[in-house]
């Protein structure tokens, strides 16, 4: 409807204030001008957060039966949630304050390593998330004139099919992989081991001469990329499948509003969460 168009335009223009405020943040040259950001930031996550409870109010109407890119913004607006959790953490430990004087010597490497690696999980996740967006508009548009110029067309939307279902199998694994974290069920460093790949997938899985390490998870004991691409392309590719959807990584942890003191373990970490699609991962040689 009209009224759902304009509230997700809002929340594309929002994130993008959102974003351009971020990078003021931290590129402030003074006390000053960054707590006038900080400020500047927090009014503009209160007016994401009223439009997300927007979307949550329309994904729980019946009359409403493609909820899909509602899902998306809502996931969208969760993730600015996050970074500015990362912002008001770093603003409460401030280097001359006494939890920030005293913060290096509490800090557990331990810990601090899982909370990075926690926070680069949900970067990747994020960064595949926008992808299938993308992946998934072109297909509908595609799909639409398919008729009109199949034979232009198919071999365009054979290959979405594919980075599709790929996409979804790698976001089902580091979904997978983020809860086992939480849990104490996996190590950091078999997590660790897997990231210069998965970036490498992130950044060059549509490149001519992209070779996919299909063994990627196999130290991990998750679901073999094998039975779950074949299952996954068997629709139109537009398909959600649930099996898929294992955990939702942003929403539950996102529930308080900014300023609460309930900030997810992955927010606790004193680095910035980089925006996600906007890092240049590279896999080095």
């Amino acid at each position: 409807t009209g009224e759902i168009e304009r509230c997700l335009k809002k929340v594309t223009e929002g994130v993008e204030q959102f974003e351009d405020i971020w990078q003021k943040v931290y590129n402030a040259t003074n006390t000053n001008q960054k707590e006038k950001y900080e400020a500047d930031l927090k009014k503009e996550i209160k007016k994401l957060q009223r439009l997300r409870d927007q979307i949550k109010t329309w994904m729980a109407s019946s009359e409403i039966k493609d909820k899909r890119i509602l899902m998306d913004n809502r996931k969208l607006i969760e993730t600015q949630m996050e970074r500015f959790k990362v912002v008001e953490r770093e603003t409460k430990t401030k280097a001359y304050s006494k939890e920030g004087l005293g913060g290096a010597q509490k800090v557990d490497p331990a810990q601090k390593e899982k909370e990075d690696i926690t926070v680069w999980l949900a970067n990747s996740i994020a960064a595949l998330n926008i992808h299938v967006d993308q992946f998934e508009s072109e297909l509908e548009s595609l799909t639409i004139g398919v008729k009109k110029k199949k034979n232009d067309n198919q071999d365009r939307v054979d290959e979405l099919k594919s980075l599709l279902a790929r996409h979804r199998y790698h976001i089902l694994q580091l979904e997978t992989l983020m809860r086992m974290l939480d849990n104490g069920t996996v190590e950091v460093c078999k997590i660790k081991k897997i990231k210069e790949d998965v970036e490498y997938y992130i950044e060059s899985c549509q490149d001519p001469d992209f070779e996919e390490n299909e063994f990627l998870y196999d130290d991990l004991d998750l679901r073999d990329m094998a039975d779950f691409l074949t299952k996954s392309t068997t629709g139109t590719g537009l398909e959600h499948p649930t099996d898929n959807c294992i955990m939702d990584t942003v929403s539950n942890a996102n529930d308080e509003a900014p300023g609460t003191d309930n900030t997810p373990a992955s927010t606790n970490s004193s680095s910035p969460v980089p925006s996600p699609g906007l890092t240049n991962h590279s896999r080095s040689s």
